[in-house]
Parts: C-alpha cells; structure tokens; sequence
C-alpha cells in the first residue's frame, strides 16, 4: 500500500548538513557528488585540520554540506575525532548524513550507534553496496532503517547512484523530527533506536542523566543521555564540558566517579569496555536482522588484485613503475601545453613590450609580473597531471597499500610504518603532510616524521625541475626527475634511521592499517582533487607568487638607471654577499638569490631566473624563452646540483611555520631548518665535484 503521508513543506531557512564518516568509507566521493564545484576549503577555527564546506539545492531548500574530518568513532582520542564531535555536539547541525561503508557494515555502523546515542538527526548513507553486493552480501535497507530509527538510503557515490534519493531523504529528514519519520522511498516507519547496555549500567545512566537535567544550563546544551554515558566512559572532554557549564558540575562527576568504582567492582570490567561491547552487540543484533551474508571465505576482486599488489616480489617495482608513469606523462605531456602556454606568455610580452615603450610601467609589468607570474604559470598543465595522477592512485584505494608495501622497508630503518603515509602526501605538499603525522601514537614518532617529511619532493619544486630537465636533458627528462624523487625518499629514510639512533631511541610501535576496496575512480571525482589542489597554486600565483616577482624586479631594476639585473642592481649586491657561500658548488650570484627568494615559496624560483636572467627583459628576445636564457649560465651538472639543492634545502615558510605549530618547538623547528641547509650543501656539493671527478662536466 503506498505510503498517503503527505510530504514536508521545504524549510524556509537553509538547512546545515554534516557529512561523517570512516576514512576510506566514500565520504569525499558524496560530498563531491552532492557540491559539485560549490565548494571551498579552510581550517576549522584554531586547528590547521582541513574543513570542506559545499551548498546545493534541493527540492526548494539551500544546503549548506560541511564535510566532518573522518574519523571511526566519536570518542575523542584524536584531533579529527574531537572536531567531529564538537561540531555535531556544539552546532548542532540540521542533518548528519553518515556515509556507512555498506562491504563492512559492523565496523562502520559502530559509529552510527555513538552519533545515535547524540541525539543527532542522522541519516544513513550505505554507500558501496555494489561492493556488498559483489560479495554476495544482501542488506535490507527498510529494515536497517526501522531497526537503527533513521533513514537508510542506499548508495554507490562514484556512480552517482542514490544521490538524489539521498538528499530527499536529507531535506525530509530536516523538516521531521528525528524519533518518527516516515518516507516514500521505503515505506517504512521509523522509530527511536535506543542501546540497552545492561540493568547494572543503565540504572547508572538514568540517575546521572537526571542529574544532568536538572541543571538547566547543561540540559539546554548537551543531551542528557549522551553525557551521562560520556562521563562514565571517563571521558575527559565530556568533564571539561560539564565542569564549563554546569553550576553543579562536582557534585555529577563525583556522582559518575562512584557509579563508575561501583559497577568495576560488580562487573570486574571497566565501563568503556562494557559499553563498547554492548555497542557492538546491538551492531550485532541490527546486521543479524537486516543483512543476509554472502558465502563465507569467498574471495573478493579486492582480495585477488591484491595477490600481486602487495606481494613481496612485486609490490615496490608496482610502485615505482608507476611512480615512472606518474613523471613520464608530467614531464611528455605537460612539457608539450606548457609550450602552448609559453608561446602565449611570449606574445603577451610582446605585446605589451610594443605597446608601452620603454619606462618603469613597461619594466614592471613585462620584467616583473609577466616574466615572473607567467614564467610559473607555464607549468599549470605539469601540475594539474601529477595531481590528477595523485588522486587517480588515492581514489583506486591503491595509496593504501603504497604505505602497507613500504612498512617493511620503513621498520627496517628504524621508521614507524604509518611514517609513510605522510611521506607520501609530502609528494603533493609537505604542509598537510607533517599535518598527518598527528596519526601517530607517540610524540617520538610524530616529531621525526616532521623532520624528514619535508625531504619528500613536493609540487612546488616541480616547476623547477620542468625547467631545468627541459633545458638541459630533454630526452631523459621522465628519469632525472624520478632520481629526484627517490632520491628525497632515500635521504628522508636514511636521515630518519640517523634521528632514531641519536634522538629517538626506544621500542617501536605496531603498524595496524586498513586496506579499503579497490574502486574505480570517477572524472568527476578525480577532476575536483585535481582542481582543489591547482586551485591552491594558481592561488599563490596570484599572491605570493606576484608578490615575490615585484619585489624581486624592484631589486633588479634599482637604483633606476643601472643594468637591469646587473650586479650593480640591488639583487646583485644581495648575490655578492650570498655568492662566496655557493660559488663552491658552482652557482652564481642569481642562482644565491633565487635560492633566498625560494624559502617564501619554491616557485618564486622560477620567477626570480624569469626575472634576473631577463627572459622578459625584451619583447623582441622572449622567442628564446626562460630555458634559452639560463643554459648560458649553467652546465648540465651544475643544474642537476640546483635541482638537488633546491630538493632538499630550506622547506617554505608555510611549512616551516606548520612544523613550529606542530612540535610546538623552536628548538625542533630551528634544527628543521638548520639541518636541511646543510645538507643540500653537501649534497649538492657531492654532485657537482662527484661529477666532475667522473669527467661529467
């Protein structure tokens, strides 16, 4: 019989959604299904954790979607799960849509029962279920959703497939209260789901959570329930919360301290862990009810792929062979749009060469902002490969088992395996990389992941090599820039094995990671990651990058009426005073500036060569082009040694300032710094001499 309950109107007022989730669970595939290209991203307020914020419309409503960091439950032992749960908490968003991998339904609806237990508005997103399905597992969403007291929509977000079922079922959810809905789609009543942990316990919970409600102040705030099970749990941030708040917050913690001694003294277990497994119990009960398994010990495609993958015999030549690919078609394809774009830079010089005259304004803009800017923007499209490359890799669930391949490698120099997860995002940008070393337990190991994360050889240093590769080894360009890349990993393992021995000494930590299924990456998906992290870069095109390039031709053009970037220019008096400390290494005094103006941003790099050896300087002479301009000034051998350098010298302020934010030491972030100078001097040192010794030039 079909459901005659007559729909909700549309909310007048925007509604706020949240999106949580496991890692791994199809979270960023749905928010990018749902927001499309109406999205940004910024911090959460006083963290450097990432906040994703999107809008859609739908059935008449504004949707504000805020993607929660991932996270596996809402008991606060990390950063992520703490924002999580403070912003489902404290703002109490419209709608939780919680993305339930539906191929592992246990493990994910664990957190489904603690955002139940918050009196949230959820709504259940049971994504994957071709996955399920393929493993011959069949869940009955009707009866999920009676069972657990929300609505479940299932979902295969890469496909796109229940997306608009979902936010139907989002904009009814906001407009129904949460403890009875009813919805077209399923014909199924939905009643409050509620987690009986037992009678010893629960007497407890009840007491604490009367308690709760007669302080006004905390009721209002918090759900009653959900503290009271907070507290016994021992939770420390639920009692800063009440101790904040609450106008008789001892009297309730000594009330949940005595619950707590009363029921370990009955039940010889400690409460979390007798939550936790009714928890799990009631998961139970839920999939026994809704789920009919699939045979048992039945191998997924998954399970089959991954024979070979992560085999011992061929799981690392995998990754380096496509870690090849990755720079084979960054540096053949990308070097052919760059020409494009070039010519383009070219004839805009030209142009505005011819149109101004000679003058401050025409050296402005042609010296500085143009050979400067556009000598970076030549290598967008190099940029935009390697990041849809990244995220073809993150997509496929491939990344995963790129970390599970080396944890061997790593543990045998003294590294934790979970190191190279943010090594590994050190390829894209060293920022959010020494951001993720916050996964690991201990402080050691947090602290000697920053240290050598920034040797991984991010995106910004990849417009210099583009450049250099290009001018001096056009044909085995692909392999001098892979060498550079190994030769980050290698100097980051050897230097982590050198920190442990001397700094970080003692027994190392268990590596525990989830493999996610293999899935096969949407373009729609793949493009937004590719342009969020472009985006980043022509955002500091615009800014740092413009910036730097002013100032940098304010020091080649000054005094007024010098040589343009000629020693007597101010930035040839700053490369005279810098050119003793590299002219071992056989750099010039413009190499020394452009070095000095890099630690702001390795892309500056580029504009500073733009800018100094002139490339700009003649609208008549720009044909020749940046990579014309500096194979005067360098040999093949000394500009492997820069790209050396510049691989692993100084890491940008930004980075700088993350690791200061992260250590929480100026000593630490002081030997950062130090360190990685003296090393690229060395290294480069050993380059250029090693070179010459072997006849190279």
């Amino acid at each position: 019989m079909a459901d005659e309950t007559p729909k909700p109107a549309p909310t007048a007022r925007p509604i706020t959604v949240a999106l949580a989730g496991n890692p791994n669970s199809g979270k960023t595939t749905v928010f990018n299904n749902l927001t499309g290209a109406h999205q940004h991203v910024g911090n959460w307020p006083g963290v450097t954790v990432e906040k994703k914020q999107g809008t859609l419309r739908h059935g008449g409503c504004e949707i504000c979607v805020v993607d929660l960091p991932g996270t596996y439950s809402l008991t606060p032992y990390s950063m992520e799960e703490a924002i999580a749960r403070d912003f489902i908490v404290e703002e109490r968003p419209d709608v939780l849509v919680h993305i339930v991998d539906a191929s592992n339904l246990e493990r994910s609806l664990y957190l489904t029962a603690q955002l139940l237990e918050l009196g949230a508005n959820v709504v259940i997103a049971l994504n994957t279920m071709d996955v399920a399905s393929a493993r011959g597992d069949r869940i009955d969403a009707r009866r999920l959703s009676a069972l657990l007291g929300c609505l479940a929509v299932p979902t295969v977000a890469r496909r796109g497939e229940g997306i608009e079922q979902l936010k139907e079922a989002m904009v009814r959810a906001a407009a129904e209260p949460p403890a009875r809905q009813r919805h077209e789609h399923f014909g199924t009543d939905i009643a409050e789901a509620h987690i009986h942990y037992g009678t010893e316990v629960e007497e407890h919970v009840t007491d604490l959570a009367a308690l709760i409600a007669a302080d006004a102040a905390l009721s209002a705030r918090y759900p009653a329930r959900w503290l009271a099970v907070a507290l016994l749990e021992n939770d420390a941030q639920a009692e800063e919360k009440l101790q904040a708040v609450a106008g008789n917050g001892e009297a309730i913690l000594k009330a949940a301290e005595a619950a707590r001694a009363h029921l370990e003294n009955v039940m010889s277990e400690d409460v979390e862990t007798i939550m936790v497994d009714a928890r799990y119990g009631y998961i139970g009960g839920v999939v026994k009810e809704a789920v009919r398994k699939g045979p048992p010990d039945r191998l997924t495609l998954s399970d089959k792929i991954d024979v070979f993958v992560t085999s011992r015999a061929l799981g690392i030549p995998l990754f380096l062979a496509l870690m090849w690919l990755t720079f084979k078609l960054t540096f053949g394809v990308g070097a052919v749009l760059a020409d494009w774009i070039d010519a383009g830079v070219g004839w805009l010089a030209a142009w505005l060469g011819g149109l101004l005259g000679e003058g401050l304004v025409r050296s402005l803009l042609v010296d500085g902002v143009i050979a400067g800017v556009g000598g970076v923007l030549v290598f967008l499209p190099s940029i935009l490969i390697i990041f849809f490359m990244i995220s073809l890799l993150e997509d496929s669930g491939y990344m995963a088992r790129a970390a599970f391949i080396m944890d061997r490698v790593m543990h045998r120099v003294g590294l934790h395996g979970k190191s190279f997860i943010p090594l590994l995002m050190g390829f894209g940008c060293n920022v959010p990389a020494i951001m993720a070393a916050r996964t690991l337990e201990t402080r050691k190991d947090r602290v000697l992941t920053i240290l050598i994360t920034p040797l991984m050889s991010c995106t910004a240093r990849l417009p210099i090599y583009v450049l250099l590769t290009a001018a001096f080894f056009p044909r085995g360009g692909t392999w001098v820039i892979l060498s550079l890349y190994l030769l980050g990993v290698a100097l980051a393992i050897a230097m982590g094995k050198l920190f442990r021995r001397f700094f970080f000494a003692g027994p190392e930590e268990p590596f525990v990671m989830e493999l996610p299924p293999y899935r096969l990456p949407t373009l729609k998906g793949t493009a937004i990651h590719m342009w969020e992290r472009a985006s980043m870069f022509l955002r500091k095109a615009g800014t740092i990058i413009l910036a730097g390039s002013v100032v940098m031709w304010f020091m080649g053009a000054f005094p007024w009426g010098v040589e343009y970037a000629s020693a007597a220019s101010y930035a040839g008096r700053l490369g005279q005073v810098l050119e003793p400390l590299v002219r071992p290494l056989g750099f010039d005094w413009k190499m020394a500036v452009a070095l000095t103006f890099g630690v702001v941003a390795k892309e500056i790099v580029v504009s500073t060569f733009g800018v100094l050896y002139g490339a700009g300087s003649h609208a008549g002479e720009h044909d020749a082009g940046l990579q014309g301009a500096i194979q005067g000034a360098m040999t093949p051998l000394t500009a492997y040694g820069f790209m050396v350098f510049t691989l692993i010298y100084v890491p940008c302020l930004a980075t700088v300032a993350v690791i200061k934010q992260e250590t929480g030491s100026w000593k630490w972030t002081a030997f950062a710094v130090g360190y990685s100078i003296a090393l690229a001097w060395l290294a480069a040192f050993v380059v250029v001499w090693g070179g010459r010794l072997l006849g190279l030039g």
